[in-house]
């Protein structure tokens, strides 16, 4: 009876970390489309917006952290179950990142003046789409412990890398075109560098999703 009373104890353990970082990952999800929206619109109130419920995912991380923690310390998990717990514990602290990357564009949005001439904001738009949809897609994969899933996200992180280059080359063109627009510019190529960032942290969960599942991690060709 000990023995089952531990093992439920356990399961109903791992899945709280589950909807710990499912929750975390909806509120990142939520935070990158609309710090976009506030930057594309100039609308300061949403930004605000984006910025105060940063503090929910710290929160949820935290949260995380102590019940990690308490598995480890209580459970003693071996093996997969291991892998599991610290692949989640390592997963909240990126998940936390990406939130503060959706942070740092929402603050970007009364420094940007005269947006309808700046012909990249809707690569940039595209590009946060696609980086939405990886941070969608790897936790879709961590909740499935799908290593396929996650390497599909890997890969998309060269078609984001494609969009900052893209964005970076025209804003660039631009500032020397156009003089004035250096400022605002320069902000806008802030924001498209968190995107890329943003990415880059979706595919590093990617990895570790596929570690927690396999116990490999994936190929260094889908990495570089």
């Amino acid at each position: 009876m000990m023995a089952e009373h531990t093992v439920k104890a356990f399961d109903e353990d791992i899945t709280r970390l589950r909807g710990l970082i499912a929750e975390m990952g909806g509120l990142a999800e939520v935070a990158i489309q609309e710090a976009l929206d506030a930057m594309m619109r100039g609308d300061e109130e949403l930004g605000d917006r984006v910025v105060a419920n940063d503090k929910k995912i710290d929160a949820l991380e935290s949260e995380v952290d102590r019940l990690a923690v308490r598995i480890i310390a209580l459970r003693a998990p071996m093996a997969d179950d291991l892998r599991e717990v610290i692949a989640a514990l390592k997963i909240a602290g990126v998940v936390e990142r990406i939130g503060d990357y959706s942070k740092n564009i929402a603050k970007r949005v009364n420094r940007i003046e005269g947006r309808d001439r700046f012909e990249p904001l809707t690569l940039l738009g595209a590009m946060g789409d696609l980086a939405s949809e990886m941070v969608h897609d790897v936790l879709t994969a961590y909740a499935a412990r799908d290593p396929e899933l996650a390497r599909e996200v890997i890969a998309t992180d060269d078609k984001v890398d494609a969009f900052y280059n893209s964005i970076f080359r025209n804003l660039v063109s631009h500032m020397v075109e156009n003089p004035a627009t250096i400022s605002s510019a320069a902000q806008l190529l802030f924001v498209a560098r968190n995107l890329e960032r943003i990415g880059d942290h979706a595919t590093n969960v990617a990895e570790m999703v596929h570690y927690a599942a396999t116990g490999l991690y994936p190929p260094e060709e889908e990495t570089a």
